[in-house]
């Protein structure tokens, strides 16, 4: 058989123009069609990448700021139960103090008009007690009584004191007036010359006297000069035991200071 070589050469060009064809109208538009494919996927899939990360790093951010929310969230609560706790604490105290001041108020207040309530008893009782003593005992004094105390009091003006007999010294040395005796009843010649007799002895001077009657004075004698006095009377007896009654009363009734409660922390 023989071979058409122009037939074959035709066939052969025929196919390398068809092979050109392609290539140039449809091969290269698809290779570059396909590259522009894989570049536009590669592009997105980085562009993924890039948003998933962004996206990541996005979540791990709201989950960190969320765990700083929470423990900032419990710091808070904390605080805030903590200071309300410590409030409510201090409004108790302070509520308790109020209370025991209240009631400390109170009960002074009430020992107070008890112990007022009980001196003025007691200072009523003493004053009626002392009146009835003074009264019995000026109804019971008379001239005799009075002699009596005349010369009770002339022993004591023998038998005073260095420091009292030296102050009586000097009073008479410097007084203007002569000294004045006084009590209840008249004394009679006898009695004021005793009297005069003991002073004069006494100060180894002649003493210059004046004798007065005082009804005030129960059943004694007083004698004055310029300021000092010395003085014998059962008013004496009653004023030193009504002093001495009244300060041992005035002890009796002191309150005693009660200790202050101490308040317990509520839980």
């Amino acid at each position: 058989m023989l071979i058409d070589w122009f037939t074959v050469g035709a066939q052969a060009l025929n196919f390398l123009i068809l092979v050109w064809l392609l290539k140039r109208f449809l091969y290269k538009p698809i290779l570059n069609a396909l590259d522009a494919r894989e570049k536009r996927i590669a592009k997105e899939l980085a562009d993924a990448d890039a948003k998933r990360a962004e996206a990541q790093k996005e979540r791990d951010e709201f989950q960190r700021k969320n765990e700083e929310f929470d423990q900032q969230r419990d710091e808070l609560m904390t605080k805030a139960t903590d200071e309300v706790k410590t409030e409510r604490q201090r409004l108790l105290d302070e509520a308790r103090q109020a209370a025991n001041a209240l009631r400390a108020k109170q009960q002074d207040a009430l020992a107070r008009e008890q112990q007022s309530l009980n001196d003025e008893i007691t200072r009523r009782t003493q004053e009626e007690v002392f009146a009835i003593a003074r009264k019995t005992l000026t109804d019971l004094a008379g001239t005799s009584l009075e002699e009596r105390l005349s010369d009770v009091f002339a022993r004591r003006l023998r038998k005073m004191d260095g420091e009292a007999k030296a102050g009586l010294t000097d009073a008479l040395k410097s007084a203007s007036s002569p000294a004045l005796v006084r009590s209840a009843f008249d004394l009679p010649a006898e009695q004021r010359a005793a009297i005069q007799n003991a002073l004069n002895e006494t100060f180894s001077a002649d003493i210059h006297l004046r004798f007065e009657t005082a009804p005030d004075l129960v059943s004694g004698i007083e004698f004055t000069t310029n300021g000092q006095k010395v003085a014998w009377s059962i008013a004496d007896y009653l004023a030193s035991l009504k002093k001495n009654v009244g300060e041992l009363l005035k002890e009796q009734s002191t309150p005693e200071v009660e200790p202050e409660a101490k308040s317990e922390p509520v839980k």
